[in-house]
């Protein structure tokens, strides 16, 4: 019984001792949940613009290409993805829009 007590209770606030790490694995948890969602945005919305590619509709391929544009400027800007990382998307990006267009 005390096994199961130790585990359920290192699971709820790790391995934390003091107050201020607790505070602290709680804000992980949550930053880590926001983290995920945003990083989860970004790849979407750039699958939607492949897609995009693939069904010949240069509107909606532009339009696309705009908002994945903008949610790789927008993890940069937070740090979720690296400026290096984020200008190497939009490039590569930008020559699959420039090849589809021509």
């Amino acid at each position: 019984m005390r096994l199961i007590f130790a585990v359920i209770s290192i699971r709820e606030h790790g391995l934390a001792n003091t107050l201020q790490a607790k505070k602290r694995a709680r804000q992980a948890t949550v930053h880590r949940a926001r983290n995920m969602s945003q990083r989860s945005s970004m790849r979407t919305s750039i699958k939607v613009f492949l897609k995009s590619l693939e069904s010949e509709d240069k509107e909606a391929a532009t339009a696309s290409y705009r908002e994945a544009v903008s949610k790789i400027d927008q993890s940069a800007r937070k740090g979720l993805e690296h400026r290096n990382k984020a200008a190497r998307l939009k490039s590569r990006l930008n020559a699959r829009l420039k090849a589809h267009a021509s």
